[in-house]
């Protein structure tokens, strides 16, 4: 069974994350532009993070066997800061048309105040005129409204539940988002958001349509074989193979497939592997490592899970 990881800050996670998602049957991550830690300040930063993630992480993942898409957005938290996001928004357009861009976001609210309501519609506005998805990323504090509020902004704009990805769902809000015809996707976090073993519950209670699992790893306390490890766990609690298929890859990139940037041959149909190739002048190798070299050709039962 391959596996895609639809909400991975990869920027963030070491060559060692590659591998390992790699070994573990990852064929695909998707990469939400987000928030990095600390605020930004100027319209300059936002400029050299989302070429990053349209640049050289694509190139990086695909050194590893993994295929790398991203989403454009503003981030909630910075929506916050008017004159940085007036200038950001003057930006986005011309990255959402890039090569490997799947979905705008991940946009939407996160102290619900109203500059971020502002720039949240102005961000569906502009996935509707590219047709493009959305990826939502619902608050961490007060959820449930929040989570609400964020589909009913997006009916308001008359963009289809089937093109819109809410995310970091839990027990509490997976029944409404799922009635309402969106996708509810679910974070597999540490501590916090959702578990592998509540995840295989909400699997076993609502079965796999419309659900996605992603890790959401990034800078902080976060597993990057988040999918790897509640896909292993789901089948061994006796949740259906094709269930597990459905929740952990076939769900992703029917969602976001949407973009017409994402296709299953992307990876049954490789580019081959050379770690010798450089990108501006730089090479993921260091210290005089072998570089590894594999040629194309991947069969599907090469990634079962067992």
């Amino acid at each position: 069974m391959m596996l895609i990881d639809p909400h991975a800050h990869m920027i963030s996670r070491t060559t060692d994350d590659y591998e390992a998602m790699a070994a573990a049957g990852v064929v695909a991550v998707i990469e939400p532009a987000f928030w990095i830690g600390q605020p930004r300040t100027h319209v300059g930063s936002y400029l050299d993070y989302l070429s990053h993630i349209v640049g050289f992480e694509r190139f990086r993942a695909g050194q590893f066997g993994v295929r790398h898409y991203c989403t454009i957005g503003l981030n909630s938290k910075e929506a916050n800061n008017e004159e940085l996001a007036e200038a950001v928004m003057e930006i986005l357009p011309r990255f959402a048309l890039k090569e490997g861009v799947v979905a705008i976001g991940e946009i939407g609210y996160d102290e619900q105040t109203a500059l971020e309501d502002k720039y949240f519609r102005q961000q569906i506005d502009l996935a509707i005129e590219l047709t493009l998805p959305v990826m939502i990323h619902t608050p961490h504090r007060d959820k449930k409204r929040g989570t609400t509020r964020s589909m009913d902004v997006c009916l308001e704009h008359n963009i289809a539940p089937d093109k819109v990805v809410i995310d970091h769902n839990n027990e509490e809000t997976v029944r409404e988002t799922l009635d309402r015809g969106f996708w509810a996707a679910f974070s597999i976090y540490p501590s916090t958001k959702m578990g592998n073993e509540r995840m295989v519950e909400i699997l076993r209670e609502y079965g796999a349509e419309r659900i996605i699992v992603d890790s959401a790893c990034d800078w902080g306390i976060s597993e990057p074989l988040g999918v790897a490890k509640t896909a292993h766990l789901a089948l061994e609690s006796g949740i259906p193979k094709e269930q597990v298929r459905l929740a952990c890859y076939q769900n992703a990139l029917d969602a976001y497939g949407q973009s017409g940037q994402i296709s299953e041959n992307d990876w049954l149909d490789p580019a081959p592997i050379d770690q010798r190739t450089v990108y501006e002048g730089n090479s993921i190798l260091r210290g005089g490592r072998e570089p590894k070299v594999v040629q194309p050709g991947r069969r599907e039962d090469d990634l079962i899970i067992e």
